[in-house]
């Protein structure tokens, strides 16, 4: 009787220690994520300046954005943006993954170096790559020049402030760069070599055996750099170009900087935000979808 009353009270005990480690888990994302997300979504339908009292207005912010040419533009840069920089971080990280799966202290430490640009202060890193991108004393541009090239001017023009901006975040993958290469060790070497025995070459094993079985992990990472990406442009943007040149660069979270910090609208960026949440809830969702539908054909 005795032992089985102090087991129960053992057990007790055991799950209040795993309620008090959870406790402070769950008391930052209702005040951090929950509750922020709640207000922003009333803000979406009340006309608020940050003095004034709160009026409500309906749908009127989400009429206003609709009509609102800067809204379209930022929107579809940000479009633009992640059609080129997630295909092309995605690609990078495979690609390096792949290079780097041997054992030794050279390849750590060029594992080290390509997950270094992702720790960098997002800060620096974008002065740096301002030092980069100059049109007279950058150093690519001063390569370009000696191999024949020219000597583009990369954040005054339009077309090119852009892709200036997709090249400069294309280095930051150390993150994905790492969930791939943790995924290729998972992948059983006996695959490998009973293909090796069928004569497959590297290409075939590669088409056959890596890609499908990292098929998931890169999906995760599609849907990872969708959001990343996005929030990534906001530094950029606003250091280097400050939504220049001719608003090439105005992706959507610099407008909602300016809308809420520089009009003080914030009922405007409230509803704007809210209409790049459910485009990313949106996307998340066909990815999941995309997953589960890999998982049944698998069964």
């Amino acid at each position: 009787m005795l032992k089985d009353i102090r087991r129960k009270i053992l057990k007790n005990g055991y799950r209040l220690q795993l309620k008090l480690f959870v406790a402070p888990f769950l008391i930052g994302s209702i005040a951090l994520i929950l509750l922020p997300a709640v207000a922003t979504f009333m803000y979406a339908f009340l006309k608020y300046n940050g003095v004034d009292p709160p009026q409500f207005v309906g749908l009127q912010n989400f009429k206003r954005l609709v009509d609102s040419d800067y809204v379209r533009i930022s929107l579809f840069n940000s479009g633009i943006f992640l059609l080129l920089a997630v295909p092309v971080r995605l690609l990078a990280a495979l690609g390096l993954a792949l290079l780097m799966q041997g054992r030794g202290r050279l390849f750590g430490l060029y594992r080290a170096a390509i997950y270094l640009p992702t720790i960098i202060p997002e800060v620096a890193y974008a002065l740096v790559w301002l030092w980069i991108f100059n049109p007279v004393s950058g150093p690519l541009n001063i390569v370009l020049s000696q191999m024949g090239f020219g000597a583009p001017a990369w954040l005054a023009d339009p077309d090119l402030a852009r892709i200036a901006i997709v090249i400069m975040l294309s280095f930051q993958i150390g993150e994905g760069f790492i969930v791939l290469l943790a995924g290729l060790k998972n992948i059983p070497r006996a695959y490998f070599e009973s293909a090796r025995v069928d004569g497959a070459s590297s290409i075939q094993a590669f088409f056959k055996i890596t890609l499908p079985m990292l098929l998931p992990w890169i999906l995760v990472l599609v849907f990872r750099d969708l959001i990343v990406s996005l929030q990534s442009t906001f530094t950029p943007s606003f250091v280097m170009t400050y939504g220049g040149p001719f608003y090439a660069t105005t992706f959507a979270p610099l407008l909602l900087y300016e809308v809420a910090f520089d009009f003080f609208d914030y009922g405007l960026a409230a509803a704007l935000l809210v209409v790049i949440f459910l485009s990313m809830a949106i996307m998340a969702l066909s990815i999941l979808n995309v997953i589960q539908s890999k998982d049944r054909n698998d069964v």
